[in-house]
């Protein structure tokens, strides 16, 4: 319970921390099924609130928010769900050039050497951008 009132947590993520506490799996999924029941846990309300908190901090985007989630203890289902309500209405490119904006402000793809250009596309691909997207945004993003 103490570990509720300071945020919310997955499911799964209760489930680990009771055992690595030395209560059993059986006992600890017991656990976890009773703070549902009274609304103490809920892994809906945990994917939109940790997808939403990634999605406008610009920690993750993509699949790497979705690689995140998974390793929360979400399902795919429920991940599937929760993303294709809110990311119809995110704008991947805009997105993009947000990052760069607040990471890289002056960058310009055309007056960059190679090197910087390698390591943007690198930032750029490990906050979760597709390819197609962070090219189609570089090509035309001067940084002013």
């Amino acid at each position: 319970m103490r570990l509720l009132t300071a945020r919310d947590y997955s499911c799964a993520r209760i489930c680990e921390k009771l055992c690595l506490k030395g209560v059993d799996a059986e006992e600890a999924s017991k656990i976890v099924d009773e703070l549902v029941a009274q609304g103490w846990l809920n892994d809906r309300r945990y994917a939109e609130n940790y997808a939403l908190q990634a999605l406008l901090s610009g920690r993750y985007f993509g699949q790497r928010l979705k690689m995140e989630m998974r390793r929360k203890g979400l399902s795919v289902e429920l991940i599937a769900e929760v993303l294709a309500r809110l990311e119809p209405e995110r704008d991947s490119s805009a997105d993009v050039r947000n990052v760069l904006e607040k990471r890289f402000p002056g960058f310009s793809y055309s007056m960059a050497d190679e090197r910087e250009k390698r390591r943007v596309l690198g930032f750029l691909q490990r906050k979760g951008f597709s390819l197609s997207v962070i090219f189609r945004v570089l090509k035309g993003y001067n940084g002013d």
